[in-house]
């Protein structure tokens, strides 16, 4: 699993913020696997993921930030379409 899934799972994340976008008042599950997934191939510990947020104050258009709350540690992660996301590790 190299670039490839990364584009992958940065094209579905996209879509599926796009879908929460049109539908923001249905029930939502975020894509807290996918997002767990990405963060590990990019060389994070996320053992269990516990959930994820979309913040979306901090979003923009083709630029989601996601809240993702694992077992042992917090994230910040900024998405961009066809790019490795941007990691920050959150203070617990």
């Amino acid at each position: 699993m190299g670039k490839s899934f990364l584009l992958s799972a940065s094209a579905i994340i996209a879509g599926f913020v796009t879908t929460n976008a049109v539908a923001a008042d249905s029930a939502y599950e975020p894509p807290m696997d996918l997002l767990a997934s990405q963060i590990r191939d990019q060389g994070f510990a996320c053992n269990k993921p516990e959930s994820a947020k979309l913040e979306e104050g901090q979003s923009k258009p083709n630029e989601t930030v996601w809240i993702l709350k694992c077992e042992n540690d917090s994230y910040r992660m900024t998405v961009v379409p066809d790019l490795a996301a941007k990691v920050e590790k959150l203070n617990k």
